[in-house]
This record gives C-alpha cells, structure tokens and sequence, in this order.
C-alpha cells in the first residue's frame, strides 16, 4: 500500500488490522498452552519450568502495551 502511494490512513487503518489479529492469534496461543502444556509441566513437578515460561509470556505482554 507504501509503495503504490495508498492515502495514509487506509495504511494506518490496515496496519492496525494486522495488530490486532496477530494479537488475537496470540492470545490463541497463551491460552492453549496454559491450558496444556503449563498444566501438564506442573503435574509433571516442572513448576519452575512452567513459572519461567508465564513470567516471559508476561513481560513480552508488558512491553506490548
């Protein structure tokens, strides 16, 4: 759209777009591992494995917003 000279707030609109399903397919993702394999890390007594990993998700999360 840059390049064929699109007017700015189509591309701004568009980009925003992709922002928030990306974001969508993310949450997807953060809940389906939750769910699965940080369920199965802490019955399996991998707690710190399982911590380590929430507490990455959680600072990417922070410097998203």
């Amino acid at each position: 759209m840059v390049n064929e000279e699109a007017y700015c707030i189509d591309v701004i609109t568009q980009t925003s777009a992709v922002r928030k399903a990306l974001s969508s397919v993310e949450d997807a993702m953060l809940e389906n591992h939750l769910s699965t394999h940080v369920v199965e890390q802490m019955k399996s007594g991998k707690s710190k494995k399982a911590t380590a990993e929430m507490l990455k998700v959680y600072k990417l999360a922070q410097r998203k917003g």
